[in-house]
């Protein structure tokens, strides 16, 4: 099987024998195929194949042949079937093997995988990428696993990180939950008129202790958090620990801005900055998810299907600008003797657009002209379709992670019960 011109390069996969030019390896739609290209010396290529010949230039995988066969008709072709009479799930380990996941699979496919994984509850994890481990460059400096410390540290972690890992990790996880909740009990109701009322001055006072000690355990956590982190660089750029950053920071930004301003000043009393920064805790409730298998798979998720997420928006943007223009046109451009001041621009009727697509329909504006209603018609429709498009693989994706997550929580559920029993 010949890929193009130029000196060839063998890829020997279970026996079978592939020739490609090494032009072809940068752009390879295979993740594991094309870091051959970025490979200097031979001991990185040993780590992305399993035996290397020079003199022929050869690489070798021992991996299953007729699977990679099927793999190599989606690169030719653009369409990823199950191997006949092959396990499913062994399939899906030579997709992550060579770097493709489930999304790749033709739509029956991916409902078989599907189906599958709900019945074994399984999940295969995509192997590190290089220098995540703690002998690659990035480790240096971290205590080998085996002395007492790092297995110190690596028990303080996995309790802090994982609820499900040990009886402390439970334990720590319900009073933090319990701390959320009772931070958003206050909020909301520091926002009821009997609570700011003059009389009710102690209750105020109460709500800002009880912030200052939900606030205190907050902060504490994410230190210690910190601190016994593998990658304190990953650490930083992780999205939970962002909307950790997020919902601890104001509470500090608000009390500094009331000393140096005064409890009572006109400044503090007119302006909206600290009346912003206090709704800014409303973010605690996000910390759930740390705790919650639903709001990870929804996170992860979004995180996954930022390209179908982009492709809905670029579908509502484009049907949006013609239906606003037509409609601008028809109840309030022509000269048909009755207007609609509703549709008197485009970005006027750009809300009716959104709301009509979406099936909302507030009823504060509507066509009143027949061809405006007729155009409305359409509008619902087209919304109906043009959202439903991107569900299916948003489905998909939504499927996966949550098997990934449910898997990952089942195997630390194992850990705390073998310990719970010792």
């Amino acid at each position: 099987m010949n890929f193009g011109r130029g000196p060839p390069v063998v890829l020997n996969v279970g026996g079978t024998r592939y020739s490609f030019s090494r032009e072809v390896l940068k752009d390879f739609p295979l993740r594991r195929v094309s870091r051959l290209h970025g490979c200097l010396s031979e001991k990185d290529v040993l780590e992305v194949c399993d035996d290397y010949d020079r003199e022929r230039n050869e690489y070798f995988f021992d991996r299953h042949s007729e699977a990679f066969g099927f793999i190599m008709l989606y690169v030719r072709y653009g369409h990823l079937r199950f191997v006949p009479h092959m396990c499913e799930l062994s399939f899906y380990n030579e997709m992550i093997y060579w770097g493709l996941e489930g999304s790749h699979l033709d739509y029956c496919c991916q409902r078989r995988l599907d189906d599958r994984m709900s019945e074994t509850y399984t999940y295969y994890a995509a192997e590190e990428p290089p220098g995540e481990s703690g002998g690659g460059p990035e480790g240096k400096g971290r205590r080998p696993p085996g002395t007492e410390g790092g297995k110190w540290l690596e028990r303080m972690r996995r309790t802090f990180e994982e609820p499900t890992s040990s009886v402390a990790a439970q334990v720590l996880a319900t009073v933090s939950i319990l701390f959320v909740i009772v931070s958003m009990v206050v909020l909301c109701a520091s926002t009821l008129p009997e609570w700011r009322a003059p009389g009710n001055r102690s209750m105020e006072e109460q709500s800002r202790i009880i912030e200052a000690i939900c606030i205190g355990w907050f902060t504490a956590e994410c230190i210690v958090r910190f601190i016994v982190s593998k990658n304190k660089c990953e650490f930083v750029r992780r999205p939970l620990n962002i909307i950790d950053l997020l919902a601890i920071t104001p509470y500090y930004i608000s009390v500094l801005m009331t000393v140096f301003t005064g409890e009572n000043s006109q400044l503090q009393r007119a302006g909206v900055t600290l009346r912003v920064l206090r709704m800014m805790r409303i973010f605690w409730v996000i910390k759930l998810a740390r705790h919650f298998i639903g709001l990870q798979t929804l996170g992860l998720t979004l995180k996954r299907c930022y390209r179908e997420m982009v492709m809905l928006l670029v579908f509502i943007c484009v049907a949006m600008a013609i239906f606003s223009a037509l409609s601008q046109l028809l109840e309030n451009g022509l000269d048909l003797g009755t207007k609609n001041k509703d549709y008197a621009s485009i970005p006027a009727a750009c809300w009716w657009v959104i709301i009509s697509m979406t099936t909302v329909g507030y009823g504060d504006m509507c066509p009143i002209t027949v061809p405006g209603r007729i155009l409305g018609g359409i509008c619902v429709v087209s919304g109906i379709v043009l959202l439903a498009l991107p569900i299916t693989f948003i489905y998909h994706s939504f499927v996966q992670c949550y098997h990934e997550l449910k898997f990952r929580s089942a195997r630390y559920s194992r850990s705390l019960s073998a310990e719970f029993l010792n």
